[in-house]
């Protein structure tokens, strides 16, 4: 078969490099704020992640379409190849990779070779051999996107059968190109500068606001001290209670000795665990000193609510101190087998109103 040896087209063009480095910046970018707004709760940053890689994609969407309409109008070009070698991977699969090493040579266009990579069934394996002729297809204007086809018309798969294709001399095409290791270098450095762009845009929020990062906690053999962003918790061991003496007032001090915790929003107090509720960082909102709160008629209401509530069996209890939206108000619930009780008290201790099951 006669036939002109055409030279490799470049494969990736000044605008195709551009594209993947401004692609790689967007998600390290993207990525970066993401994760850090949630980790600093900082809703700016949350937002930068979620809407900077929507609107890449849909612009970059947009400024591709007619590049891909192109594509996708020019017909693909059928030619017979020869197999020059092959080589499969193993796999779990039915469907193996194996690589190919064509000699291309079309009716009406230079020939060419090109390497590529195609997914074969096991069972077809036997079917392809090194100097065998097969059926490929391939868009003109990219030659290294070369398929192989597996079920050709009866025409070509005659023209196949029949046909005796010499071996086209290099260079040979491969998807990936010589140039691939600088494009993954240049991709990687756009990533790297996504990230860096994200951190000094953000470095407020993420290095200098002290009390946005999460504290590690403290714990000891008999409880543990957790303070985050806008919670602290106490928890105490086995056979110790909040309601023993100074046990309370104990667990609110620890959580409560930074000048910024010396306010909080609610505090809700459990048999062996203690939870407060400060203000985010900056916020301005009315709270209440939990240092204030009446320690010493704590268990009285505790032990009011028991009995007085008409709850049979009561297996749980719960306070909680509220000031956020008016005066302090403590709010003592019940649960037992018969159903649940409801008392509450100013921010004197002093019952205002019993609510049984």
């Amino acid at each position: 078969m006669t036939m002109s040896v055409g030279a490799p087209p470049a494969h990736h063009t000044p605008a195709d490099l551009a594209s993947g480095f401004l692609t790689a910046g967007v998600i390290g970018a993207g990525l970066t704020a993401f994760i850090g707004g949630c980790m600093v709760e900082s809703v700016p940053m949350l937002v930068t992640g979620l809407v900077v890689p929507a609107l890449y994609g849909l612009l970059f969407f947009l400024a591709t379409l007619p590049r891909r309409a192109n594509e996708a109008a020019v017909a693909p070009r059928t030619a017979l190849a020869m197999i020059e070698s092959l080589e499969a991977i193993r796999g779990e699969n039915s469907d193996v990779p194996v690589r190919f090493d064509l000699s291309v040579v079309p009716d009406d266009a230079p020939a060419f070779r090109v390497e590529m990579w195609q997914d074969v069934n096991r069972v077809e394996l036997t079917e392809y051999r090194s100097d065998g002729t097969v059926v490929v297809e391939y868009p003109p204007d990219r030659p290294w996107k070369t398929r192989i086809v597996r079920r050709p018309t009866p025409e070509w798969e005659e023209r196949a059968a029949a046909a005796q294709v010499d071996s086209v001399p290099g260079p040979v095409m491969r998807s990936e190109t010589p140039d691939s290791s600088f494009s993954g270098f240049l991709n990687l450095f756009g990533l790297l500068l996504g990230v860096a762009a994200v951190l000094l845009l953000f470095r407020a929020d993420l290095f200098d606001s002290h009390g946005a990062l999460p504290k590690p906690s403290v714990s000891s053999s008999s409880s543990t001290i957790t303070v985050t962003s806008v919670t602290g918790t106490v928890a105490i061991g086995p056979g110790r209670s909040m309601l023993d003496e100074s046990e309370l007032r104990r667990a609110v001090e620890s959580l409560t000795q930074a000048a910024d915790r010396r306010h909080a929003l609610t505090v809700v107090v459990q048999d062996r665990l203690l939870t407060v509720v400060f203000p985010p960082a900056g916020a301005k909102v009315a709270g209440f000193d939990p240092r204030s709160l009446p320690y010493d008629r704590v268990a009285g209401l505790v032990e009011e609510a028991r009995t007085a509530l008409d709850v049979d069996s009561p297996r749980s209890w719960q306070l909680t101190a509220d000031g956020v939206t008016g005066p302090l108000t403590l709010r003592v619930v019940v649960t037992g087998d018969g159903g649940t009780g409801t008392l509450e008290a100013d921010g004197k201790g002093e019952v205002l109103r019993r609510n049984g099951s």
